[in-house]
């Protein structure tokens, strides 16, 4: 597959929704935990319990790790899963005290294979929670893959119907330039056009901006 090919499928996502402007959060830390929040739920609900976050002083390396996880589920509970996701937020602060002396900086800081390490190693975080934390609150240059990319691109014939999260990833860093605000603005218009044209049941494939890529 050309490398312009994987280019004219973010030129015509972007001319026709215009720039996405992901991830919404006000600090590197809000963003890391809206990644854990949003498994397996909307972005809706995810903002109802950073709110809760907020409201209660929370949103910091300290308080998030010191404050007991029975409150700290409390406080998250919009979320879903709130019990769960709350011990894998203790895991990923507790993962920041063990490697990264508590200091976020630190971890912001790190290379991407070794902060990319430090979060597989982390309970309950795979390689997108992982790879949208390295992206959206690092600011690394990791492409993010969630189940819209392997929907848009594989029902385009551009990548394997059986690719694999790295395989897929792969594909995608190897055909575009290292480039972290354009993986963060790809992968943000991906979402949109799975979302409006690429739906699960009943895609609007003759609206669709990509009709006819695959040509």
């Amino acid at each position: 597959m050309g490398q312009n090919l994987f280019q004219q499928v973010y030129d015509r996502l972007f001319e026709h929704f215009g720039p996405q402007d992901w991830w919404p959060g006000d600090t590197p830390l809000e963003i890391m935990v809206g990644a854990v929040l949003t498994q397996n739920t909307n972005w809706v609900n995810v903002e109802k319990a950073i709110f809760n976050l907020k409201e209660a002083g929370m949103l910091s390396v300290e308080k998030l790790q010191t404050v007991p996880v029975e409150e700290l589920a409390g406080l998250i509970r919009p979320s879903g899963y709130y019990k769960v996701k709350a011990k894998r937020l203790k895991n990923l602060l507790q993962m920041l005290v063990d490697e990264y002396e508590g200091e976020l900086d630190f971890f912001l800081e790190d290379s991407l294979d070794g902060a990319r390490e430090s979060l597989m190693g982390v309970n309950g975080i795979g390689p997108e929670t992982a790879d949208s934390i390295l992206l959206y609150a690092a600011q690394k240059p990791i492409f993010v893959i969630d189940t819209y990319t392997h929907r848009v691109f594989s029902r385009h014939g551009l990548v394997e119907e059986e690719s694999d999260y790295y395989t897929l990833q792969q594909d995608f860093m190897d055909q575009l330039p290292d480039d972290a605000a354009l993986f963060n603005e790809y992968h943000a218009l991906i979402v949109a056009v799975a979302k409006k044209f690429c739906r699960k049941s009943d895609p609007l494939c003759g609206e669709c901006p990509l009709r006819g890529i695959e040509e």
